[in-house]
Parts: C-alpha cells; structure tokens; sequence
C-alpha cells in the first residue's frame, strides 16, 4: 500500500492524468460543437448524444473519487428511496459545504445511471470556464447572474425547455447560493435576524427565489425533491487536490425523498417549507457532529466499471502519442524541441492547476460581504 501510495503522489503521473482530461474535454467540446446541426432536425437525438458525450468527459472526475482516491460514499436513507434513483426526474438540494461536494454528487448519478444529463443552476461566469462551462452549454444547463431582474426570462426560458428531456435528469440545486466560510456564515445569520428566522449553525439562508421557481417551472416534470446532507468522517476536509494526489476521504450522504405534492404551490409557503427544510438539515448535522453518523440505514451502492474503462480508453488513445513524441524530443537532441516541450508541460501544469482552482473554497466569490448587493430573497 505504501508504494501504491507513493505513486500516486507522482507529479508526473498526476500530470498525465490531467492532460488525458484537458485534451479529452476539448475533443468532446469539439464533438459537441458538430452536433449543433442535429438541433433543427432531431433536438432530442441532439441531447441524447450529448448526454453519452458529457458522461465520457465528468466520469473522468468520478473515476479520480472512486478508483484513484478511493474514497468510499454511503448512503443514510431508505431502500424504498433509493429504488427510485435514476427512475425519475427530480430536484437535488444539496449543502454547499466542501469543495468535492458536487463530485459526491455526480458519483451518485453516475452509480444509478444519470450522470451525462445531471443539471444544475450554475453561475454565469462558470460559462467562461474551459471544459465546464463549454460542456453544460451544450447540455442545456441554466446559467444565472444572481441578479432576478435580469435572470428573471432567462431561467424561466431555459427551465420552461427543459420539460421535455428524454433522460432523466437530476437538477442540482445549491439553495445556499455559495459555499460556506465562517465570514459568510456571519453575514447570512444577520440577514436571518432581520428576518425573524432561526439562526443556522452549520448551513447559510437558503436563497428561496432558485428554488420556488425551479419548482414551479419544472411543475409536472419532475416528481421528487431529493434532499441530500453532506458530511465527511472524522472531521476531514477534502479537497480536489487532495483526490488527485491519492488522498481517501468517507463520506456519509442523509438523503429524504420528498413528492412534489407534498410541497406547498404558493411562493411565500413553498420558501417558508424550504427554511424548515434547512432547519432540519442544520439538526441532522448537528447530530452528525455529536455521533459521528447520521440516524437512519444505511445503503453502500457499488462501484461501476465504466468510469474507469472510459478513463482507460481516453488514455490509451492519447497517451500513446504523447509519449512517443517526448521520446522523439528527447533523443533528437534538439536543445529548442526539448526547452519547447518543457514549456507545453510547464503550461499545462498551470492551466491543470487553475481548473483545480475554480472548486477552492478560497476562490469562490459571493456577494456575501458586497454592500452592493442586492439581500437575499
């Protein structure tokens, strides 16, 4: 184990498994880019081909969770939930705590077969982003400002499309807005003051306005909201970082399905529904931290091979070229091909590492703190 350990603390192997991503991604943004023609003449031969294609390209992160790091996901929730996994259209509300939270999340759909047309309500500057925000272009995803004034027509355009996917789809919703830090804490809990509201110790005000118009966009779409409470063993702290180098994390997932008809239809009782909701997560972390486990039995769904046969394939159709054109640099003794190859791996170590940087929690920005900014809803 300790050799195994070593290796994958490699830089180069790291490096390697990063560029099998980087190149990989572009060619299936390129593949993606060609498929647009499909749209006028078959929009959901379009979307189903592009949800094998965004599979191939976000099961690469999930085979660096399962296979690399090994990190092991179990489940606190009922049989009788998880026999509806991938059968139905349904609505994922997830704390927004660490930085490998929407990984959890993604190895979930890829286990119950739903990961290439997994959606979420993302941020608009995520759209700039290379790889990511190419790809949930293509998938149709819904990108926001977090200004309703001027999201208002757009995510009710992009939600209103969505009614007819021929996949099943979880739509991912981060209800807090952003990801937890204690300044970002202080800040919602004064706006929870003002409020009248409970004070949350371990989660940020659910922002009800996503949330209520998900809902009712997608009304007779979806036929569930999964609520999904995050936690990791002993304390830890994960990072996308510490699952390319090897590092093995648990983590524990409370999950409560809740019907559709069971959530008011009315804006204020449906966000009002949605703050016991959070009131509720907050006592289940509360007794997470105190027994170290959620209540409830608990379900280990099994690893699938795909992830990592897909890995596989991508690696061997782009690895092969790679190391026999650094072996070509290498004996043509060519002081300007070697110092020009030493350049092309210095720049994709950094935009590697800059990928990385878009999940760290130091990185992300907020309006929490802006005077500017508008409350939250």
């Amino acid at each position: 184990m300790g050799l195994i350990t070593n290796l994958k603390s490699l830089f180069i192997l790291q490096l390697l498994m990063g560029f099998v991503f980087v190149v990989s991604g572009l060619i299936i943004n390129f593949i993606q880019l060609c498929t647009c023609v499909l749209w006028p003449f078959n929009k959901q031969l379009y979307r189903r081909i592009n949800c094998r294609l965004s599979y191939s390209l976000w099961s690469q992160l999930v085979m660096l969770l399962e296979w690399w790091s090994g990190t092991d996901c179990t489940l606190y929730t009922e049989q009788a939930t998880v026999d509806k996994f991938g059968k139905e259209h349904a609505i994922i509300i997830l704390n927004h705590n660490y930085e490998i939270d929407f990984l959890c999340g993604w190895t979930m759909c890829e286990r119950y077969g739903i990961l290439g047309s997994s959606k979420v309500l993302a941020k608009h500057e995520l759209l700039k982003v290379p790889l990511i925000g190419w790809t949930w272009y293509f998938l149709e995803i819904v990108f926001c400002k977090r200004r309703w004034e001027e999201d208002r027509d757009t995510v009710f355009k992009g939600l209103d499309a969505l009614k007819d996917y021929p996949e099943f789809m979880w739509f991912l919703l981060y209800c807090e807005g952003t990801r937890f830090t204690e300044k970002k804490h202080e800040i919602s809990m004064q706006v929870a003051e003002s409020k009248g509201l409970p004070r949350l110790k371990y989660h940020l005000l659910p922002r009800t306005k996503g949330f209520t118009t998900t809902l009712q966009c997608l009304k007779g779409t979806v036929s569930a909201v999964y609520d999904v409470t995050l936690n990791f063993k002993d304390q830890q702290t994960p990072t996308l970082l510490g699952i390319v180098q090897g590092k093995k994390y648990k983590a524990d997932l409370k999950i409560k399905r809740f019907p559709v008809e069971e959530i008011p239809e009315d804006e204020k009782e449906c966000a009002s529904w949605l703050h016991k909701l959070y009131q509720e997560k907050d006592a289940l972390q509360e007794h997470y931290h105190k027994e170290g486990s959620f209540p409830g039995p608990t379900i280990i769904p099994p690893r699938r091979l795909w992830t990592l046969l897909n890995f596989l394939f991508w690696a061997t159709l782009l690895l092969s070229p790679l190391i026999n054109f650094a072996y070509g640099v290498a004996v043509s003794g060519s002081p300007l091909l070697i110092i020009g190859f030493l350049l092309f791996l210095i720049g994709a170590s950094i935009a590697i590492r800059r990928l990385i940087g878009v999940t760290e929690v130091n990185k992300t920005g907020s309006s929490y703190g802006n005077p500017e900014a508008k409350k939250q809803n």
